[in-house]
C-alpha cells in the first residue's frame, strides 16, 4: 500500500509539473508538523514551490476557479510531502480526518467549495478511501504572501 500511495504522490507531482522533494520552507516561530498520539496536524500550507508562491491574488477577480483549484492541489501536495517526511511513507496514513481551505477571494465570490475540490481530488488520488475527509472552506480577505489559497490538515496515522 505504501508503495502505491508514494507512486500516486509522484504521479500527481508530475501532473502538476512541480517537485515537492527536499525541505519545505516555513517562516515564523512555529513548526509545520505536530504529532500527538495517532494524529498529525499540518500547519497551513500556501501554494509555494521552492521560494515562489505560484498562485497569488483574489479568486473571482484576478484568479480563476481553475487556477485556485491548482493552488489548492499544490497546497495539498505540500501537506502530503510533510506527512511523508514525518512518517517515512504515506502508507502510514490511516485517514485524513479534516482539511480547512482558506480562499482569498473577491467580495462576491461564493465558489469556495469548488476551489476546495482541488484539494479533495488530490487526497483521494493519492490515498484512495483514506483520503476521504471532512472539510471546511472559507472565503477570507487576505492570506500570507498574497497566496490565493491556504490549507491545513489533520490526519490519523499509525
Amino acid at each position: 500500500m505504501s508503495q502505491s500511495r508514494d507512486f500516486n504522490f509522484a504521479a500527481v507531482e508530475a501532473a502538476l509539473s512541480y517537485s515537492f522533494a527536499g525541505e519545505l520552507k516555513i517562516g515564523g516561530n512555529y513548526v509545520s508538523v505536530v504529532r500527538h498520539g495517532n494524529q498529525v496536524f499540518i500547519s497551513g500550507q500556501i501554494p509555494r514551490v521552492d521560494n515562489e508562491v505560484v498562485v497569488t491574488g483574489r479568486v473571482g477577480a484576478e484568479v480563476s476557479v481553475a487556477e485556485a483549484q491548482r493552488a489548492a492541489k499544490v497546497c495539498t501536495m505540500r501537506a502530503l510531502a510533510l506527512l511523508r517526511q514525518e512518517l517515512g511513507s504515506l502508507g502510514r496514513v490511516q485517514r485524513i480526518l479534516r482539511i480547512t481551505v482558506f480562499v482569498q477571494c473577491a467580495q462576491d465570490f461564493t465558489q469556495q467549495s469548488e476551489v476546495a475540490d482541488g484539494a479533495s481530488e488530490v487526497l483521494y488520488a493519492v490515498l484512495g478511501d483514506a483520503g476521504v475527509h471532512t472539510r471546511t472552506s472559507v472565503g477570507v480577505y487576505q492570506l500570507p504572501k498574497n497566496a490565493a489559497v491556504e490549507i491545513d490538515l489533520i490526519a490519523a496515522v499509525t
